[in-house]
């Protein structure tokens, strides 16, 4: 259950560590990372939100904005902070949602419509597919989302280098290769015809196939 890439972002309104917000407005001009966890007080979730926010400066950096999720109350949300920060060495430093009526798991298609009831009477186990990482950019587009088990913590630093392929490729008319990272060359795109490519790439590209032609990565 998820959203299709290029499908608009849902808007809603939701309370949250850092008040009320209205989250196409909170965007802004600004990309997001909306990340999604299925009860407060797990182990999993308990090193990831310690990771992201020792991470926050290199999604600062690229433009990003950090928003996390639980059905858990906003109130346990900051409870469960504290026990991040001795842990993890590091608490929470961007809202969380306090998705008590489950409107917003249920506008992302991680719970079923149906869902209903008090949130602190639910286990893992039952919001198990409340386990996102969507990326959204600044047309409010979703474009990019990975799903994970409860039992496998998620990969910061894919999720960074992901979005140094989406914001690059969103800039300019290219693609990148498989476990690409910031620098390395990339593939013209296969929109661009050989003619058009031509003005763009004077100096040419290596082609080890007439559909795999290869440039550095634009600045």
């Amino acid at each position: 259950m998820a959203l299709p890439i290029g499908a608009t972002a849902p808007d809603f309104e939701a309370q949250t560590t850092e008040g009320k917000i209205k989250f196409h407005d909170w965007i802004g001009n600004s990309w997001a990372l909306l990340f999604s966890h299925p009860k407060d007080f797990t182990p999993v979730c308990t090193t990831e939100l310690g990771a992201l926010a020792k991470l926050k400066p290199e999604f600062d950096k690229r433009g990003v904005k950090l928003m996390g999720l639980s059905v858990d109350p906003v109130d346990r949300h900051s409870k469960w902070s504290e026990d991040i920060k001795e842990t993890q060495g590091a608490a929470p430093n961007y809202p969380m949602i306090g998705d008590t009526d489950y409107n917003v798991s249920k506008l992302y298609e991680m719970l079923p419509a149906s869902t209903s009831g008090d949130p602190l009477t639910r286990t893992p186990a039952d919001n198990q597919t409340v386990r996102n990482a969507i990326v959204i950019g600044p047309d409010k587009k979703i474009k990019l989302t990975i799903v994970y088990p409860m039992t496998t913590g998620r990969n910061f630093q894919e999720i960074l280098r992901a979005i140094d392929s989406l914001q690059l490729t969103a800039k300019h008319r290219v693609a990148t290769p498989a476990d690409w990272k910031q620098g390395e060359d990339v593939i013209i795109a296969g929109s661009v015809s050989d003619d058009e490519a031509k003005t763009i790439y004077p100096a040419g590209w290596k082609a080890p196939k007439p559909y795999i032609r290869i440039v550095p990565q634009p600045k």
